[in-house]
Formats: structure tokens, C-alpha cells, sequence
């Protein structure tokens, strides 16, 4: 496919068959959050069936902002994420268009529906930075590595987050399992079988609040960072053991002491808590939030005869939603 030069002579018709097209889906974080800011590792479950479409082409409109770009946001997290994500957004268009040497203009129409709700630690704005890569990738016909692709989506969630560790831009476009640790991941060996229940507290989680509550935190108490780390990623590397020689209820254990961890730091709720206690109460091997904190989401390891009964209680704990992955041993890697 030829890039035009200028909105300027070019047909109506190339408007509507230039269009191209990208996805990803969300993630959840099983251990390790916030510790992975400081190098410790992270471990990563994708969600796929909380997906975002990306839709990009050729705008014979002005565009309404510094960038150039024409942002249409639809789906059932649109309005919220609109507002906060322009701007990262915008600026992940200008460099990728910088990347593959387009001209300024014409402009760019780019439609993301996202079916993620925002602040909950699901990874939505990672989601519909590496959607849109995808889509202009498609649009310009060009291949674009995954590291390319994640250093596009790090630009982005750079501007919405500040500091951001990348597990988020690995997760949304992994296939399985994973483990991140200073931008590297590795797929885990899955050894036992399970299903992840992830609870929306229906409170939006404030990761920039926790971030600077947890740093607060540790410029009181000497010591206090390195501890925090160090139990995390104890956690971690103890949980991937689990996973791997397929003992679940030890798997479940580690999600627990890992809630215990940030709840210790600030980082948890009442509402998160009730969840969390709800979860074990119906039988669940373990629960812990999960993403930045201070709201968001609960995760919780289940066995397939307990998860009608822990879904139903969490609901009547207070979660407006609920969503299962299933975790498949003997081999499987893919969910």
C-alpha cells in the first residue's frame, strides 16, 4: 500500500478501504505488583476474553489535537478512559508515524473499542496502546517486532502512569502465563490445573496514589524497600515453583501472603478485603489484590467444585462483576 502525501488527492473511495486493524486483550497480575517497579519479578496471567479492537485510517478531517490524531473511544469503559487517555495516546501515534517515517499529514482517524474497565488493574491502557500499534502497523503494511511493539506501548503508559515497569505492555499480548522481570519474560510451566476468579470491587483503583503511598512508606522506615521486595519476590519465585511441580493449594498460599504484603503497605481497601475474605471463606485456595491497589480487582485461585460457590459469595461481598481463567496443567501453556 502507497501512503498518500496530503489528505489532497486522494479518492473517497481509498477513505474507506484503507483500514487497519488490531487487537489485545487484558491482564492480571497473580504476584509481585508494585515490587516489580524495583526489579523484582512479576508473575502474569493473560485474560483474554476482555478484549479491545483498534481501527485506524485516513482522516480527511482536521484533527483536534497537537498530534494529528482523531480519537474515537466505544465500548463499555469508553467515556472514563476517553478523557485520561488522549494524550498517551495521541503520543503513541506520533511516534509510531515517526517510526515509520510517515508524512505529517494526512491525518489519522483511529477507533479503539475497549471492553476493559479502566482503573482495575486489567491493564486497559496497555491494551489499546499495543490494539492501536497493531492497527497502524496494518494501516502502513509494515511488520513491527514485539520489542518495537513494546517500546511503543511503553511510550504510552510512560504518559498515563509515569513509571511503568512493562509487565503491563508484555501481558496484554501474551498467550500464556508469564514471568516478567526487568522487560524480560519467560512462558512458566503450568503443572496443575485451576480456575483464577477475578472480583471487580467496583472501585476505581488509583495506581499513581499508590505508588507515591507505598514511597512515602519507605522513606519513613529505613530498611522498609528492601523488605518489601525481598518478601515479594520470595512470593514470586516460591509461586512459579508451585505452578510448575503442580501443587495449587501451595500456589494459593503464596497469592495470600502476597495480599498480606501490600495490605501491610496501604495498599488494600475494606471493600478489597471483604473480597478477599469472602473468596477463602467459600473454599478458595487463595486471594490477594491485584494491580496498583487502593481499588481494583481481587484474584482468587478455585478448584472447579468451588467456584459457583466463591462466585456467588463474592458477589455478595460486593462485586459489580466477575470474570474466570482457567489455569491448565499437563502441558497445556495456552489459555
Amino acid at each position: 500500500m502507497t501512503l498518500p502525501t496530503s489528505a489532497e488527492g486522494v479518492s473517497e473511495n481509498y477513505w474507506v478501504r484503507s483500514i487497519g486493524t488490531g487487537s489485545a486483550h487484558a491482564k492480571a497480575i497473580l504476584l509481585g505488583e508494585h515490587a516489580v517497579v524495583y526489579g523484582a519479578p512479576a508473575l502474569a496471567l493473560p485474560v483474554p476474553q476482555l478484549r479491545v479492537m483498534a481501527s485506524a485510517g485516513w482522516s480527511p478531517a482536521p484533527a483536534d489535537d497537537q498530534y494529528d490524531v482523531l480519537f474515537t473511544m466505544t465500548g463499555s469503559a469508553s467515556r472514563p478512559m476517553m478523557t485520561e487517555a488522549s494524550g498517551s495516546l495521541g503520543r503513541l501515534a506520533a511516534e509510531f508515524k515517526a517510526f515509520v517515517g510517515a508524512p505529517e499529514t494526512p491525518n489519522l482517524d483511529v477507533i479503539v473499542d475497549c471492553a476493559i474497565p479502566p482503573g482495575r488493574g486489567l491493564g486497559s491502557s496497555a491494551a489499546c496502546a499495543r490494539a492501536i500499534v497493531l492497527a497502524l502497523a496494518d494501516l502502513f503494511g509494515r511488520e513491527v517486532s514485539e520489542s518495537t511493539t513494546f517500546d511503543l506501548v511503553q511510550t504510552a503508559e510512560r504518559v498515563a502512569h509515569g513509571r511503568a515497569s512493562g509487565v503491563d505492555a508484555r501481558a496484554v499480548g501474551a498467550s500464556a502465563p508469564l514471568l516478567f522481570q526487568a522487560g524480560e519474560v519467560q512462558e512458566l510451566p503450568i503443572g496443575c490445573d485451576g480456575l483464577f476468579i477475578i472480583a471487580d470491587s467496583g472501585d476505581v483503583g488509583r495506581t499513581k496514589d499508590a505508588v507515591e503511598l507505598l514511597r512515602e512508606g519507605f522513606q519513613r522506615h529505613a530498611g522498609a524497600r528492601e523488605k518489601f521486595v525481598r518478601g515479594a519476590s520470595d512470593l514470586v519465585e516460591e509461586a512459579r515453583g508451585a505452578l510448575a511441580d503442580g501443587t495449587p493449594k501451595k500456589l494459593g498460599r503464596c497469592l495470600t501472603d502476597n495480599h498480606e504484603l501490600l495490605r501491610a503497605a496501604g495498599l488494600s481497601t475494606a471493600r478489597i478485603d471483604a473480597l478477599v475474605e469472602a473468596a477463602l471463606g467459600a473454599g478458595s485456595l487463595g486471594a490477594k489484590i491485584t494491580g496498583g491497589g487502593l481499588g481494583g480487582c481481587v484474584i482468587a485461585l478455585t478448584q472447579m467444585e468451588q467456584a459457583r460457590e466463591v462466585t456467588r459469595r463474592l458477589h455478595e461481598a460486593g462485586a459489580v462483576q466477575t470474570w474466570v481463567v482457567p489455569l491448565r496443567g499437563s502441558g497445556h501453556h495456552a489459555l
